[in-house]
């Protein structure tokens, strides 16, 4: 790891603050709120989520909701690519492209408007934290039921207790900080 990068993961572990408990008794959330509240930061972050991709033509980043926006958006404008929103379900207004996918509690899913992407397309999945690995495995069977390609999926944060890259297998992936 280089200086810079190693770096950059000191500063994220100081800026990225534990919640016990939320949402609910047993979760340790990770607030992220200090990474971005600090400009430079926050620049930083950014640009080292997008710098293993720089070489793969990406021409949309899929940021999975929520904080997948607030970190796939500025992604996308500093990799020269579109942004498209990976939404939970009912949130998009017309005819869309939907995935479901198994949750320890029950089940979820992820939609994308139809037509937003398609065969041709080179999508990097962004969101904030790697946990299990169900919703990134879900937002890449998503982007490839489109026709698009994923190109791999970025993240701040990977929990690794959690396994989260083994749901990955075969997905080109990188987080800035691994705990």
């Amino acid at each position: 790891m280089s200086a810079s990068a190693t770096n950059l993961a000191a500063d994220l572990r100081r800026a990225i603050r534990d919640v016990p408990d939320f949402p609910k008794p047993g979760i340790l959330f990770k607030d992220i709120t200090g990474v971005l509240a600090d400009h430079a930061l926050f620049a930083r972050a950014v640009h080292a989520m997008a710098a293993p991709f720089a070489g793969d033509h990406v021409t949309y980043v899929a940021g999975i909701e929520s904080r997948g926006f607030i970190l796939g958006a500025p992604v996308a404008l500093a990799m020269g690519a579109g942004f498209i929103p990976l939404r939970k379900p009912g949130k998009l207004p017309s005819a869309v492209e939907r995935v479901e996918y198994a949750l320890e509690y029950g089940t979820d899913a992820l939609e994308v408007l139809h037509g937003a992407l398609r065969a041709g397309h080179r999508v990097l999945i962004v969101d904030d934290v790697l946990a299990t690995g169900g919703t990134a495995r879900a937002a890449c069977d998503l982007v490839n039921a489109t026709g698009a390609h994923v190109v791999g999926c970025s993240f701040l944060l990977e929990l690794t207790a959690l396994a989260g890259l083994a749901k990955l297998t075969g997905v080109r992936s990188h987080a800035l900080l691994a705990v």
